[in-house]
């Protein structure tokens, strides 16, 4: 079993006699072995918790594993909990904190690509093994460059699902509004203002390399007075073209269409249309919480970003302004839990710094949901959303070795996956 440093996974060497890729070949069996392990379908701890990993894949798991060799190592990682690697369906791999039109208009696509594989390790070296990353934010397709040299060992970071940039209309949530217009400042997103556009841009991206489709639905948000509004962009008939367009493709969960849908009636529209997870969801009617609850989509909150924008506000009067929308919000999702609305776990990372989104979790429990049910809307249904159920998301026998070790019990205090001290995927050691 080779394991890859955090300083060595940062380089590759390329014209030598070695690369990352034969760097992170995982070699022969090892035994991961902690005081506890985290069961997270039934949500039982079983202590001692054991993990048996031959190759890139989970042998064995329980309580005690077999060593099925002499030379299997074993590695006792003691007073900690074993855990599948961490799940963030909402990331943009090509942001950093900072001015997002700014960063977008001065800095390079290859600049950002390079940021961006930056941003990949962190997010990995925090746990989180499997990513969707939801639009470069106008570097194109340069995440499908990212997700190929991850996929291909040059570089570390999270299995990814790709979009490409994300897709708006002229004038839309991610235009470039604010600017001199005599300037003719690019939209961070790919035009599309009918059917026919999110169809063909739809193509575009998918020959570029793109797994998914990112839309923004809505924007941009008002909140005034304790009242949300935010306009529609696409009609449902609009969206429905746009999801059998990804349909076509084929490839089930994970391949389909996500939104960006804040509230009302954007986010009914792309529900009724069929779209895979609404993203932020800060106003869902009691007939769009039911039909996602009937049709298995799922709500990404990010309360995460909205934290960090509050703590960072210029002022103290944009500071309680954003901190009534966040209380807005958590009651929002109280009232979709309490209607059995499915959840993943999304931070929207990128505005705030990468490897640091675990917060999402301590948040998504401090507004109304247990411990466990954090950790199975994160594990659980995370591999359901991008398309990996049954191969990420369990320690179980034929699952990818994506493992994690934390300190304390996350299941007693999901606090715990902001501590994590033990990194696999596939089989490969990068954080021990």
């Amino acid at each position: 079993m080779k394991e890859i440093s955090g300083l060595l996974a940062a380089f590759l060497y390329l014209g030598g006699t070695i690369t990352y890729a034969q760097l992170a070949e995982p070699t022969q069996s090892v035994v991961l072995r902690a005081a506890r392990m985290l069961d997270v379908a039934t949500g039982r701890i079983i202590s001692p918790g054991e993990v048996l990993v031959v190759g890139d894949h989970i042998q064995e798991a329980g309580s005690h594993v077999n060593r099925p060799t002499p030379k299997t190592e074993i590695i006792d990682l003691g007073d900690r909990t074993l855990m599948p690697g961490l799940i963030d369906v909402h990331v943009h791999l090509f942001l950093h904190p900072g001015a997002e039109d700014l960063q977008t208009v001065e800095e390079s696509i290859p600049q950002r690509t390079l940021a961006a594989a930056s941003a990949a390790k962190d997010d990995l070296m925090a746990g989180f093994t499997a990513e969707r990353d939801m639009g470069t934010e106008g570097a194109g397709s340069a995440d499908t460059a990212v997700r190929n040299a991850i996929d291909q060992g040059m570089i570390p970071g999270p299995r990814l699902r790709i979009s490409g940039n994300a897709v708006d209309l002229t004038g839309g949530h991610e235009d470039a509004n604010r600017f001199n217009p005599a300037q003719h400042v690019l939209s961070n997103a790919d035009y599309a203002d009918s059917a026919a556009d999110l169809v063909k841009i739809i193509r575009q991206q998918r020959k570029e390399g793109a797994d998914f489709t990112k839309i923004y639905e809505t924007g941009r948000d008002s909140f005034h007075d304790g009242v949300f509004q935010t306009p529609y962009q696409y009609t449902e008939a609009e969206l429905r073209s746009a999801v059998g367009e990804a349909g076509r493709y084929g490839g089930g969960r994970g391949h389909g269409v996500a939104v960006h849908a804040t509230g009302e009636p954007g986010a009914g529209y792309a529900v009724a249309a069929g779209v895979e997870s609404v993203d932020h969801a800060y106003n869902l009617s009691d007939d769009t919480m039911a039909a996602m609850r009937e049709k298995g989509i799922y709500a990404v909150p990010t309360f995460a970003i909205s934290e960090y924008f509050t703590e960072h506000a210029g002022s103290p009067a944009s500071a309680a302004h954003r901190r009534a929308e966040q209380d807005y919000h958590a009651a929002a999702f109280r009232r979709q839990l309490a209607v059995g609305v499915p959840m993943a776990v999304g931070s929207d990372v990128g505005p705030f710094p990468h490897g640091t989104q675990a917060r999402e979790m301590v948040l998504m429990n401090q507004y109304g949901m247990p411990p466990l049910a954090v950790l199975q809307a994160d594990l659980l249904n995370g591999a359901r959303l991008l398309g990996w159920e049954g191969k990420i998301g369990e320690l179980k026998p034929g699952f990818y070795a994506d493992v994690i070790a934390v300190d304390g019990n996350p299941v007693a205090d999901v606090s715990a996956t902001q501590h994590v001290v033990f990194v696999m995927k596939g089989g490969v050691i990068f954080k021990r």
